[in-house]
């Protein structure tokens, strides 16, 4: 059972940590209407729009989650030349992020996901992007901002979305240097560069992606402890943390055993970036003192109340403390 003085400790440090993320810019846009009636032009939904908003997305979603529960934020990434990228460092600043390692490229345009929400229910989602590898230029000023910066850091957040930005020539630049810093690694993978993360701290893969790495299916308790230790051979990590959905979460480190954290979720409205807060409240609850299960009841917890908001949501340390309470008073 977890001790509210503890976790409520680890909460209020996380205004002292100093967190880089290096990952994959994404520029999330939310347009908001109303159905009422289908497209005499084919079988689709006729939306009204109300009005439209933009969010910080991927690496930057991850960036806001991490800002909004009090940490000192700085962002490692790539935009284009073009109005969502300007729209999308706008945000971050207003955020309080540091954008100074945000490198523009003008052969690529800013990712963007644009999402149509109807009734509270998302239509469609239409994608801009052009994934790809980034010129050696590009790559070589990222690596030499996060060398410099990673000296100051408590942590460093590794968000791949396979759009280009985290690739083995990044990755075995920027792990080596936070390693010499001192920094807790945490990497949100992508399934097919699992081989690229060996020797960080902190991997967050969700069941599914983990199966896929270790090489068979997650059906129970003893396959999902099978693939947690697996896991840990594979990559060298000093802790797995496999995402379950509705199942909660299940933490792994070596030597000890397998520790299920259950859900918290109580209504589910939308998913969308759930993992990106479980990465971000996880490792600064680790930078902030909480050893690798309580720092996995905050997360759950954190997650438990991004997806009973709609959109991309983050979440306050006021919001946290006391959805926290009032789990550990059932």
């Amino acid at each position: 059972m977890q001790n509210f003085g503890t976790l409520k400790k680890a909460v209020s440090n996380f205004k002292d940590a100093r967190v880089l993320v290096v990952g994959d810019l994404i520029l999330d846009e939310f347009i908001w209407g109303d159905v009422s009636r289908i497209s005499p032009e084919a079988p689709v939904p006729v939306v009204w729009v109300k009005k439209e908003s933009f969010m910080p997305g991927g690496a930057s979603n991850v960036a806001n989650n991490l800002s909004s529960l009090g940490a000192h934020v700085t962002l490692v990434g790539v935009i284009g030349d073009d109005e969502h990228g300007a729209i999308l460092k706008g945000e971050l600043r207003q955020k309080g992020i540091d954008t100074s390692g945000i490198f523009v490229d003008s052969s690529r345009p800013t990712t963007l996901k644009t999402r149509v929400v109807a009734q509270h229910q998302q239509v469609v989602r239409i994608d801009k992007e052009k994934v790809g590898h980034l010129s050696d230029q590009m790559v070589s000023g990222m690596i030499n901002y996060v060398e410099s910066a990673a000296k100051s850091m408590d942590a460093m957040v590794i968000e791949d979305y396979g759009k280009g930005v985290i690739t083995p020539k990044l990755l075995s630049r920027i792990v080596p240097a936070a390693k010499r810093a001192g920094n807790i690694i945490s990497v949100d993978p992508k399934e097919e560069h699992f081989k690229y993360y060996r020797g960080i701290s902190v991997i967050t893969p969700n069941n599914h992606e983990a199966a896929r790495a270790v090489g068979f299916e997650i059906t129970d308790d003893a396959s999902l402890k099978k693939a947690g230790r697996a896991l840990l051979e594979k990559i060298k990590c000093k802790i797995a943390l496999i995402t379950l959905g509705e199942n909660g979460m299940a933490v792994f480190q070596k030597s000890k055993p397998m520790k299920q954290i259950p859900t918290v979720a109580q209504e589910v409205f939308d998913v969308s970036g759930a993992g990106d807060t479980v990465i971000a409240a996880y490792t600064l609850s680790l930078a902030a003192g909480a050893d690798p299960v309580d720092a996995a009841y905050i997360a759950n917890c954190a997650a438990g109340i991004v997806v009973g908001k709609v959109g991309i949501a983050v979440v306050t340390p006021d919001e946290l403390l006391d959805r926290i309470k009032r789990e550990l008073e059932k």
